[in-house]
């Protein structure tokens, strides 16, 4: 009779790798939606996992690890997924940030639609342009950074190890102001135009009494908003374009902060 006989280190490596691998699964853009089943993640997590077996430059023994070491080594790889799943989210919450802030100028924040990804009510907008930002990063295979920074992650921090340093906390600050950034210069042919549009109408209500403006206001908005957003469409898929190829350079910089090379 044929047996298997599969080494524990192995085992062990696959361990280490699949909680790296699940952190950037759970928390990644696309992937982080309700709608995809939990069940599916974790397969797909140690199917990547056994994959990237041979990809170790280091195997860790079971020898070397007691039970404080396997805790630290644990918690390390889950906050390495994480992190870089975190990172690029940051980047698509500044995207439907955008559209939140344009939405409620339009008028669109009266009709909320509930999100799969959050189970939480955000403007119609907001909900656009973060459809449109996941598709885009579909298309241009903006998705494959995360496995070459999956693969180069094991190579530049090696497992059981992780650095937390004022340079990382530094850079996922600065992540995270970015993300406000990113949601101004989305949104802002948009808010400027709504706010041309809103002052323009005051200025009609001023001199025009007796027009109702609160009638007329509210779909001339949603006309103008749409109409401008045809026009910056293309504008927009450009700079987002631009703007997930140059996000591969922070990720990798990220890495290395991690491993305190950076």
């Amino acid at each position: 009779m044929a047996t298997l006989n599969i080494p524990l280190d192995a085992v062990y490596g696959v361990l280490l790798i699949f909680l790296r691998v699940a952190g950037i699964v759970f928390s990644a853009p696309v992937l982080d939606t309700s709608s995809i089943p939990a069940t599916f993640k974790a397969g797909l997590a140690l199917s990547v996992s056994i994959l990237l077996l041979p990809t170790l430059n280091r195997t860790v023994s079971l020898g070397e690890v007691n039970l404080i070491i396997l805790a630290m080594g644990v918690i390390s790889e889950i906050g390495i997924g994480v992190t870089i799943g975190l990172s690029v989210k940051l980047l698509f919450t500044g995207i439907q940030l955008a559209g939140q802030i344009a939405g409620y100028q339009m008028g669109f924040a009266i009709a909320n639609v509930v999100d799969p990804a959050t189970s939480s009510q955000i403007p119609i907008l907001g909900q656009i342009y973060n459809l449109t930002a996941m598709l885009l990063f579909l298309s241009v295979n903006a998705h494959h950074m995360f496995f070459s920074a999956l693969v180069e992650s094991f190579t530049i921090i090696p497992p059981l190890f992780i650095h937390i340093g004022p340079q990382l906390v530094g850079m996922m600050m600065k992540l995270a102001a970015n993300m406000f950034v990113v949601a101004i210069k989305v949104g802002a042919p948009l808010i400027a135009v709504m706010l041309i549009t809103s002052v323009s109408l005051g200025l009609v209500a001023r001199t025009v009494p007796q027009m109702n403006i609160f009638i007329v206001a509210m779909p001339l908005k949603i006309v103008v908003g749409l109409f401008f957003m045809m026009i910056t469409a293309p504008y927009l898929t450009t700079f987002l374009i631009n703007l997930f190829a140059s996000y591969r350079v922070t990720l990798f910089d990220l890495i290395r902060m991690m491993a305190g090379t950076g």
